[in-house]
């Protein structure tokens, strides 16, 4: 009787562990499988390479403060209100064709009859007359801005020289070739046009850029690789055949 009794129960604890087995065998895989899904997103940001070597956010790249979030329309109602207000001067000045000098005097000239008739109708108001405000341009504001405009100048007269010194022919490519762009855009349109294209642009790509940037970055990634071989053919054929003086024996003469 013990020998039947242990004979049923035998089948039975063996069908039980291979149950168990299979039921932690998919456990264990679907865990892996949900590993793989979490880590996948984090891992794929990880390899992308961020446009021009960046690593903080967009928001901080500009600047941060009010400046930031108008660029990348945190306040929908303020960036869109400077939008339209540069679209309005852009459309009075290349649009309508009027000139900026004539819109400064017709502006005084409201300015200064509107004031004049308010403090005249005092006296058929039988009321004391209004108080101007007076307008002072204050000295701090305008010697930080003189210096801060000093200091950009010298950077860029400081760049253009070491540039122009021959010390480092990738840079000296890029500005030569960004020159040119320049030029063939100032050709194209004058220079409120290509002020409003600029600012439309900078209004537009950094929000785009903040919302698709993953995709941004990786394709900017391929892109860079592609440039670098460029190069490295056009120096190989081009660049290498340059004769140039050795720095040794221009510090020896």
């Amino acid at each position: 009787m013990a020998e039947k009794h242990h004979e049923e129960h035998k089948p039975e604890s063996l069908i039980e562990k291979i149950s168990d087995k299979i039921h932690a065998h998919d456990s264990s895989s679907s865990d892996s499988d949900d590993d793989k899904h979490k880590s996948s997103p984090s891992s794929v940001k990880s390899k992308i390479s961020r446009l021009f070597g960046r690593e903080k956010p967009v928001h901080t790249v500009l600047g941060g403060g009010k400046p930031a979030d108008v660029l990348l329309w945190r306040d929908k109602k303020i960036s869109a209100g400077v939008l339209g207000t540069v679209t309005a001067v852009w459309m009075l000045f290349e649009v309508f064709e009027y000139h900026l000098l004539s819109l400064i005097c017709h502006l005084l000239i409201l300015t200064i009859a509107g004031l004049f008739l308010w403090s005249n109708a005092s006296t058929f108001i039988h009321k004391s007359p209004p108080k101007i405000p007076e307008v002072i341009i204050p000295e701090k504001p305008v010697l930080e801005i003189a210096s801060a405009l000093r200091y950009e100048i010298n950077r860029g007269l400081a760049s253009l020289r070491e540039i122009a010194s021959g010390r480092d022919l990738k840079k000296f490519l890029a500005v030569i070739a960004g020159l040119w762009f320049f030029s063939i855009l100032g050709s194209c349109c004058n220079f409120l046009t290509l002020f409003y294209i600029s600012f439309v642009l900078l209004h537009t790509l950094p929000v785009l850029y903040e919302k698709y940037e993953d995709h941004v970055d990786a394709f900017g990634e391929k892109a860079m690789i592609e440039i670098k071989k460029q190069y490295a053919v056009f120096e190989e054929k081009v660049l290498s055949k340059i004769p140039r003086g050795s720095s040794k024996a221009k510090k020896s003469d």
